[in-house]
């Protein structure tokens, strides 16, 4: 089958060839009307329209390929929504994304990304397992790039992150309304940004409300026996009721160390977590009310905040269909995203009756 041209979707719709090029080419802003444009995408999405690559890049100077580096986040649960996210955006601009996963490895890390340089990539998204800050290689400062779920460790670089502070601020204030009085912070045994942030936010709810900080109620410990050891010693010796984890993975100890004790979570204490760890979260009984990170928005941000730095220009008004939520603007150098509670049963109260 013959690929379908400019030409033909112009006809088709009664419209210049000019108007088709300026919009399938991304530069229709202030020029096409949108919803005129809008027509045009569409149209050219039901005929199967494909750009040539080729000869694009010969007049532009430019793929419309972008590289996305991770070091271990294709192995994570969430890898999927982030890359997914990235890809639509990268769709919606009629550019391509060209992912590698580099297991935290110098090395390899170096030489994929002189094998993406080798492809003539745009400009580079540089993803990290986990909100934290990163020293990138020197050897993609000379292109375009944005950080995703990650910051640059000497703040100059384009980035976007979970808004940590509020995760933690909004979970003690749920935990707080369900009539806890003793909120319990388990955190990680690293002062990485997700840590200082959720445990800052944690505090401010506490002060908010007048409520002392207790040093008894808050634990850092390495993941493994250890956490397990210590929430037990925290549950039995100071008895709070209600606990702010973390992450899903923290919580199921919290579920463990209840069972231990006798009590149950739910009715006996609540306890809320962080990820939308979905064989954690939807398996423990009840199942865990938990914060959902936005991975898929985060993907579809910093690749439009890419974009518009490799076009120099704003490209706002350009979402991919999936993206419903209301992204930061494209003008910040360092973005934060909110993030949802996902209300479950796994808070004093909230069971449904059967």
């Amino acid at each position: 089958m013959a690929a379908v041209t400019m030409k033909e979707i112009a006809q088709g719709m009664g419209v210049s060839v000019s108007s088709v090029s300026l919009v399938l080419n991304g530069r229709d802003s202030g020029r096409i009307k949108p919803e005129i444009a809008d027509k045009i995408r569409k149209e050219a999405r039901r005929l199967g329209y494909r750009p040539n690559r080729i000869a694009s890049s010969m007049r532009t100077n430019r793929t419309r390929i972008l590289g996305f580096i991770s070091d271990e986040i294709a192995t994570t649960p969430f890898a999927g929504r982030l890359i997914l996210g990235a890809q639509d955006a990268a769709r919606a601009f009629g550019y391509t994304l060209l992912t590698v996963n580099t297991n935290g490895e110098k090395a390899l890390e170096s030489s994929e990304i002189e094998t993406l340089k080798q492809y003539g990539v745009d400009g580079f998204l540089y993803a990290r397992m986990f909100n934290q800050e990163t020293s990138v290689p020197r050897t993609l400062r000379d292109y375009p790039l944005v950080l995703v779920d990650a910051t640059d460790v000497e703040g100059q670089l384009p980035s976007i992150v979970p808004d940590e502070t509020a995760i933690g601020k909004a979970v003690t204030e749920r935990l707080l309304a369900a009539g806890c009085k003793h909120v319990a912070y388990i955190g990680l045994d690293d002062n990485i940004a997700a840590q200082v942030g959720r445990y800052q936010g944690y505090r401010d709810a506490l002060n908010a409300h007048g409520i002392a900080l207790d040093s008894n109620l808050v634990i850092n410990p390495r993941i493994g026996a250890e956490a397990l050891e210590s929430t037990e010693r925290l549950m039995s010796e100071f008895r709070p009721d209600g606990f702010f984890c973390f992450n899903d993975a923290r919580a199921w100890g919290v579920y463990q160390a209840a069972a231990w004790q006798g009590l149950l979570v739910g009715k006996d204490l609540s306890v809320v977590g962080v990820d939308n760890h979905q064989v954690i979260a939807e398996t423990l009984a009840p199942r865990l009310t938990t914060v959902e990170l936005p991975h898929y928005e985060m993907g579809c941000w910093g690749t439009r905040k890419l974009i518009s730095l490799i076009e120099d220009k704003d490209v706002s008004d350009v979402l991919p269909p999936e993206t419903n939520a209301e992204l930061p603007k494209l003008d910040l150098v360092q973005a934060m995203i909110s993030c949802r509670l996902v209300e479950k049963e796994s808070i004093v109260g909230s069971r449904r009756e059967k």
